[in-house]
C-alpha cells in the first residue's frame, strides 16, 4: 500500500451522543417506498450542503431513484445522535469512521455493509479496517480533510509574517500579531474547536503514543506531561481574539476572511467555507509547530467523514445501493467539485482539478508518520461530550487552576471508563 493509501485509512476516531424529535426521519411507514432512501445529513452549511445536493442529484439520475435529504444543523445533529438511531432514524446518515462508527455498531444501532465493500476499489486496507467493527464493515468514508495553521497569504506577505517550524518561533509571531491589531482567532462556542489545539500540543509535545493513551483512558490526566500541555497552552492565550466561549467557529472563521484575525488552529473546511470562491486562492497553512524534537511534526490531524447505514433503516436495500454509489470515484468527484475544501479518500478519484491548498493538504497527510483523528473521535463519545468539552472551555475561562482541573477530569475519566461501553 502507498503511504498516502495507507494514511488515507489510518486516521478516524469517537465522540457522539443524543437527537431530539425534530431528528426523526420523514420517510414512509414500515419498509418505505423502495425507491426513495433517505439520509440524515449534517451538512448544514453552504458550501457541503450544496455540494452533497449535487451528488445525491447525480446518483438519482444514475439510479432511477429518489434521495430525500433531511438536513440538521451539524452541532444538534452530533450532539443528539443516539436517541435518533434509537427513534426513527433515516436510511443513510453521515458520521465519522472508527471510534465513532465503533460505539454504535456495539450498541447494535448500525446495519454492516459487508456486501456493499465487496463491489469497491480505490480504498486502502488499512481505511477499510478503520471501517470495520467486529470484522464486519458499517461505514463507507467519502473524504478527509487536515487540521493545521491557517492563515491569509496576502496578510502574510503584507505584514512580513513567516510560518514558524517551532514553538518559540509561533508564540514571537502571535505575539508580533497582537501588536499589530490582528491577533489569533479563537473559538470554542461550539465545544469542539479547543480540541483541536489541546491535541497538537499533546502530539508535539509528547507524542502521538501519549495522546492515543491518553484518549483510550490509559494514561492519567494528573500526568505531568498533561499539566504541561496546559502549561504551554496558557503561553498562547494572551494572544487570541477575546470572548472565545461566545464565539462559533464560522464567526472565527470570517475572522480571518475579514482579516481582523491573522491564524488559527482549524479543520481545512473551516476557512474555506466562510471564504467567497474568488478568495480562497488566499487561503494557506502551515503544520502545527514543533515542541519536542524527538516528535517534530509527525503527526498530524485528519479526520474522515461518511455514510452509515442505520439499524431501524426501513429501506435498506436502497440504501445500500446509494453507498454502493458514494464509495465510487465518481461520487467523490461531484462532491468535490462543488466543496474544495475536502481531500478525497478513494485513489482513483481525479485529484488533476485540486486547488493548490487541495494538493498541499494531501501532501501534508501523506508525509505524516501517524494520524489522529480529533479528541472527539479518538476517545469515547461519552467522554468527549459530558467531560472534556466542559473541561475545555472551563481552562479556556480560567486558565489558572490546571491542578484543579486535571484532577476533576481524571475522576470523571474513571467513571466513565470504568463502565461499560453499552
Amino acid at each position: 500500500m502507498s503511504r498516502r493509501g495507507v494514511l488515507r485509512g489510518a486516521a478516524f476516531g469517537a465522540g457522539a451522543l443524543t437527537l431530539p424529535a425534530l431528528l426523526t426521519a420523514c420517510g414512509s411507514g414500515p419498509g418505505g417506498d423502495k425507491k426513495t432512501v433517505t439520509v440524515g445529513s449534517n451538512a448544514s452549511d453552504e458550501v457541503p450542503k450544496k455540494a452533497f445536493a449535487a451528488a445525491f442529484a447525480a446518483y438519482e439520475k444514475k439510479s432511477g431513484k429518489k434521495v430525500d435529504v433531511n438536513t440538521t444543523e451539524h452541532n444538534e445533529f452530533q450532539t443528539n445522535i443516539t436517541r435518533y438511531l434509537q427513534g426513527t432514524p433515516d436510511d443513510v446518515f453521515m458520521w465519522f469512521a472508527g471510534y465513532r462508527m465503533q460505539y454504535f455498531a456495539e450498541k447494535g444501532l448500525l446495519r454492516d455493509v459487508d456486501d456493499v465493500w465487496k463491489g469497491f476499489k480505490g480504498f486502502s486496507q488499512a481505511l477499510k479496517d478503520q471501517s470495520t467493527h467486529g470484522g464486519k464493515q458499517y461505514f463507507v468514508p467519502y473524504y478527509y480533510y487536515p487540521w493545521a495553521v491557517f492563515h491569509r497569504k496576502s496578510l502574510f506577505e503584507k505584514r512580513g509574517y513567516a510560518q514558524p517550524k517551532n514553538w518559540d518561533d509561533f508564540i514571537a509571531l502571535a505575539k508580533t500579531m497582537h501588536k499589530d491589531g490582528t491577533p489569533v482567532a479563537f473559538c470554542d462556542k461550539d465545544g469542539w474547536p479547543a480540541m483541536g489545539t489541546f491535541d497538537y500540543i499533546d502530539m508535539r509535545l509528547n507524542g502521538y503514543d501519549f495522546h492515543k493513551g491518553l484518549m483510550a483512558g490509559t494514561e492519567s490526566w494528573t500526568d505531568t506531561r498533561v499539566k504541561k500541555v496546559f502549561d504551554l497552552w496558557r503561553e498562547l492565550m494572551p494572544y487570541y481574539q477575546k470572548g472565545a466561549l461566545g464565539r462559533t467557529w464560522e464567526e472565527a472563521a470570517q475572522g480571518l476572511q475579514k482579516r481582523q484575525t491573522a491564524m488559527a488552529v482549524f479543520g481545512m473546511p473551516h476557512p474555506g467555507q466562510q471564504f467567497p470562491a474568488n478568495e480562497r486562492g488566499d487561503i494557506d497553512f502551515f503544520a502545527f509547530p514543533e515542541i519536542d524534537p524527538q516528535y517534530g511534526q509527525d503527526a498530524v490531524e485528519a479526520p474522515i467523514d461518511g455514510f452509515l447505514v442505520a439499524k431501524k433503516s426501513r429501506n435498506p436495500d436502497a440504501a445500500k445501493a446509494l453507498l454502493g454509489y458514494l464509495g465510487t470515484p465518481a461520487a467523490e468527484d461531484v462532491y468535490l467539485a462543488g466543496d474544495p475544501n475536502n481531500v478525497a479518500v478513494n485513489d482513483g478519484a481525479d485529484t488533476s482539478k485540486y486547488s493548490p491548498l487541495q494538493k498541499k493538504s494531501a501532501e501534508l497527510v501523506s508525509g505524516a508518520k501517524q494520524i489522529s483523528q480529533f479528541m472527539d473521535r479518538d476517545t469515547r463519545p461519552d467522554f468527549a461530550q459530558t467531560v472534556m468539552i466542559k473541561a475545555l472551555q472551563d481552562f479556556i475561562a480560567d486558565p489558572k487552576d490546571v491542578d484543579g482541573l486535571v484532577n476533576r477530569i481524571e475522576r470523571q475519566k474513571k467513571e466513565i471508563f470504568s463502565s461499560a461501553v453499552s
